[in-house]
């Protein structure tokens, strides 16, 4: 048994069984990719994989219990790795934080700028992506650290911490009706057609739940994954935008009128690692630098139980 052949039955299931898609993934040839997995059932004697001919269909009974091992060996591998690296190159190697486009766009940059500043040999990759993809991205290891408001703390395998807290702000063009009130209310907003977040993004879900629990029908004519698209189409007086409050800037939105509210409640950002995941040392500093209060200590308790 060896850690190659551990890497294709976890590249395999990822790959849907597909043996070509996996061998892709690792760089080498189908042809070795199915002699691997034939010498460790061999090795086992059992049948790891369900096959119809050629091909894979799904997992065994023996080859879903040993899925779980291979996740966690592959996993320690890299944690050793880490533990290792900590030592050697303490400010050196890649850090990759996954996370939405308004947290990239508004939230990240004096973050990402003072974290450049004291390691200013690491590699950081900011992955935009959708809160059910940036959760994927974690369990599978392709991120390092996660930043949003959904998702990440339904999922029983992150560790999370509380970033920061923050409401929805409605905007509209300097011209508009609504501009004027200082007070909205939500059947005021029910009389106009809405631009916000997609389902499932920047805290979306208490937008109808408002609207629902008030008992008013909302008119969304328009939904889009970052506020920069939301603004543009309030610009063209096509709706109501309702977007979270920090992806307002006076100088640069000065065509829009930000009016602050508390009608759609207070959301969280948090920030998610995967248990079992151990970060180097300057990925602890990033979430330091995002979170001063966060309890790091705790974190890496949940996160990683035998450190």
């Amino acid at each position: 048994m060896n850690f190659q052949q551990l890497r294709i039955i976890r590249e395999t299931v990822r790959q849907n069984f597909n043996l070509t898609e996996a061998s892709a993934a690792l760089y080498t040839s189908q042809s070795g990719v199915s002699k691997h997995i034939k010498d460790l059932e061999d090795e086992l004697g059992v049948q790891l994989f369900i096959r119809k001919g050629k091909r894979l269909l799904g997992l065994t009974e023996p080859g879903q219990a040993l899925l779980g091992i291979v996740e966690r060996m592959l996993v320690d591998a890299d944690n050793i790795k880490r533990l290792a690296d900590d030592f050697n190159k303490v400010d050196e190697g890649t850090l990759t934080i996954a996370t939405t486009h308004t947290q990239a766009r508004y939230v990240l940059p004096p973050i990402v700028s003072q974290f450049k500043k004291e390691f200013p040999k690491v590699h950081l990759i900011l992955q935009q992506a959708s809160p059910m993809e940036i959760t994927e991205m974690l369990l599978e290891g392709q991120a390092d650290i996660g930043i949003a408001t959904e998702a990440l703390t339904t999922e029983d395998n992150l560790a999370s911490v509380p970033y920061y807290n923050w409401q929805h702000s409605i905007i509209t063009p300097q011209n508009h009706p609504l501009a004027s009130k200082e007070n909205i209310r939500i059947e005021d907003l029910a009389h106009y057609p809405i631009i916000t977040y997609h389902g499932g993004f920047t805290g979306r879900s208490k937008i109808d739940t408002a609207f629902e629990e008030a008992g008013f029908d909302v008119n969304i004519v328009m939904s889009a994954l970052d506020a920069d698209v939301i603004k543009t189409y309030v610009e063209m007086n096509m709706g109501v935008g309702i977007v979270n409050d920090v992806a307002y800037n006076p100088e640069r939105d000065y065509r829009l009128k930000q009016i602050k509210t508390d009608i759609f409640g207070v959301n969280t950002t948090w920030i998610a690692v995967r248990k079992g995941h151990l970060l180097r040392g300057y990925g602890y500093e990033f979430i330091s630098l995002c979170s001063p209060d966060a309890n790091i200590k705790a974190l890496k308790k949940v996160a990683y139980p035998d450190d």
